[in-house]
């Protein structure tokens, strides 16, 4: 017997652990038989933003005697109540059909639960790619065997059977190779909350395939609750109103109530997140508002043994953490502190900034501005990165003094409030766009002969656009094909050569977070510099980002970009927004991108987040911490 899988694939989605909670509207028969009710529940499940659409299908002469059928009265009470409603709601094969590709064309997958094999052999002429069986059905081996040559993954409701049924049916479905997922269900309509037990979930967990959940129960509590307790898959009744007729109205959800339920879910799997401690950006901005550093007590001179007395605590919490006062009492002091100054990391060091700077052995540069500029030169770096400002592209341009490194210019995120943006379906955005970015080129070709390092052409970072306060302002092919069409124009521009930087999915513009609608992907950043020729400046922290959002490979992406890059932002990242992050402080795995990085020839900056204060000190253990992944 084969090993078993904890994921389902249905086209390219997965269903299992990890992935977004797999959600199914069960129409079931709540169409009453009634084709526009049907296409109306279908418009009611996609409006919500469900996974799939599932109706039932019956060959009821092949469930029920022709007596039965006749006259169900013949029957138990429980058949005689039921049969009626199954004849009414049995639609006809054509009509089902068309249901299915209405489906598709709201963006749902058509799903259908088969009572009996007859049932199969008509939806598998319908393209099903998934089947879903009811809870009545799981002890039914002659219809999961008949399943099971379909090769199509399963979905098996649990309601009605007792644990050894279960047992018995999972290990059935292993010895014919099917792929499974099981929900547990209380097959009750309404099911009252005290009977649904949800924490046996955790049981059917054990058979090593996906669970979920199929709910009866009234409101949205508890199935927002099962998909907290992790449910792959969560199936809920839909009606347009609960008190049309019909053996499952009561217990389904009416258009609002569906609505809550994918909203809620959504909203659940977002905060369960993962098994990690991440700090957003929001986190990281109250921390170094709110925490505390150590500072001096008093004037302390260098050659003085730093003592507990000559320490205190104060916001904000941007120097050494008091936590940290064991490793720093008892050390000599490096240089002069003035009272209430913060103590630096360095100041636990035996080592100056100069002197860790010179160990790393790639080419490198620090984030400058125009004011901590002549600073930054005594760590002898190999190039400058100048971050403009808004207000720099309006200022006069200064005298630096000269010097032998390269520079290379970041063009503003921002001009006067608005964000600059190349692939705006604004001509008048990024008409203003190109046009700050052309002044800027004028400050780096006057700069250019400050910096006796530069080449030929002055190498300036741009951000693409396609940032919106929402998500999905636009069509992705557009905005990548906008992009394509603006670059020429920055690219033909003599004496600067424009470099293309990766974005982040959830960037702060503001104070507050936005959204990346492009230039996300690394397939996205080859396309556009294979379309134009640009080069990219790849950022290893919006890299890292995306792919925790996206669940993309971090070494893969870097290996995809690798050709078409010519300088690096790099720094740790944590979550999906928390960018700029000092070096081993986030979740980027170093070991396995580091060596890609050393392979490619180019420039670093390691951009970390305020990492110009005390003389650049956040940038020089940035790149301490890199070389020790560089090797020999």
């Amino acid at each position: 017997m084969r090993p078993y899988l904890t994921h389902l694939r249905i086209g390219n989605r997965l269903i299992g652990p990890g992935e977004t909670t797999y959600i199914i509207a069960e129409a079931g028969i709540n169409h009453n038989g009634n084709p526009e009710i049907a296409r109306k529940l279908i418009d009611v499940a996609a409006a919500a933003g469900v996974d799939a659409v599932k109706f039932q299908k019956r060959h009821l002469a092949s469930l029920y005697s022709s007596e039965a059928l006749v006259d169900p009265t013949s029957e138990e009470k429980e058949i005689g109540f039921l049969l009626p409603y199954l004849q009414q709601a049995e639609l006809p094969d054509e009509v089902l059909s068309d249901l299915a590709g209405y489906c598709r064309q709201q963006g749902v997958e058509f799903l259908c639960s088969p009572w009996d094999t007859e049932s199969v052999d008509v939806l598998e002429s319908m393209g099903v790619l998934l089947y879903k069986t009811s809870s009545a059905d799981l002890t039914n081996l002659p219809l999961l065997e008949h399943l099971c040559r379909t090769g199509k993954p399963l979905v098996l409701s649990t309601g009605m059977s007792t644990s050894d049924e279960i047992a018995t049916t999972v290990e059935f479905l292993k010895e014919h190779g099917a792929d499974f997922a099981l929900l547990h269900c209380q097959s009750t309509y309404p099911a009252p909350f005290k009977d649904i037990n949800l924490r046996y979930m955790d049981r059917l967990r054990e058979f090593g395939v996906p669970v979920g959940y199929s709910g009866h129960e009234r409101g949205i509590a508890v199935s927002t609750a099962a998909a907290a307790l992790g449910a792959c898959i969560i199936e809920r009744h839909v009606t347009l109103d609960r008190t049309m007729p019909g053996p499952d109205q009561a217990a389904s959800l009416e258009p609002q109530g569906l609505d809550k339920q994918v909203r809620d879910i959504r909203i659940i799997e977002e905060a369960l997140g993962a098994p990690r401690r991440s700090r957003s950006r929001g986190e990281l901005l109250n921390r170094l508002a709110l925490s505390k550093s150590l500072v001096a007590a008093r004037p302390i001179n260098a050659g003085e043994t730093i003592t507990p007395d000559m320490v205190k605590t104060m916001g904000p919490g941007h120097g050494i953490a008091p936590q940290r006062m064991g490793e720093l009492v008892g050390r000599v002091a490096s240089r002069d502190i003035k009272l209430e100054e913060q103590f630096r990391v360095t100041d636990l060091s035996d080592e100056s900034l100069e002197e860790l700077a010179e160990q790393f052995p790639l080419r490198w540069g620090p984030v400058a501005r125009y004011r901590d500029f002549e600073t930054m030169v005594r760590l002898q770096p190999d190039l400058f990165e100048f971050h403009l400002t808004d207000t720099d592209v309006d200022a006069p341009i200064p005298s630096l003094p000269e010097c032998g490194q390269e520079l290379v210019v970041h063009a503003p995120e921002y001009y006067h409030g608005r964000l600059l943006d190349f692939s705006s379906s604004s001509a008048e955005v990024v008409s203003m766009s190109l046009d700050v970015v052309k002044r800027v080129m004028d400050i780096a070709r006057s700069l250019r002969a400050s910096f006796e390092g530069t080449g030929e052409r002055v190498r300036m970072v741009v951000h693409p656009g396609a940032m919106s306060y929402d998500p999905h302002l636009d069509a992705h092919d557009d905005l990548l094909k906008r992009l394509c069409d603006t670059l020429p124009g920055l690219l033909s521009e003599p004496g600067v050569e424009i470099l293309v930087e990766n974005m982040p999915p959830y960037p702060w513009y503001f104070g507050g977070q936005w959204y990346h609608n492009a230039f996300l992907s690394a397939e996205d950043m080859c396309v556009l510099a294979e379309a134009t020729g640009v080069r990219l400046c790849y950022d290893v922290s919006h890299a890292a980002l995306s792919c925790t959002s996206e669940h993309w490979d971090l070494a893969e992406f870097t290996r995809t970009v690798a050709p078409h890059v010519s300088h690096i932002h790099i720094a740790d990242a944590s979550g999906t927004d928390g960018e700029g992050l000092q070096i081993d402080e986030g979740e980027v795995d170093f070991v396995a991108i580091m060596p890609i990085l050393r392979g490619i020839e180019a420039s670093f900056v390691p951009e970390i987040w305020l990492g110009h204060r005390n003389d650049g000190e956040g940038f020089v253990i940035a790149l301490n911490r890199l070389a020790k992944y560089l090797g020999k």
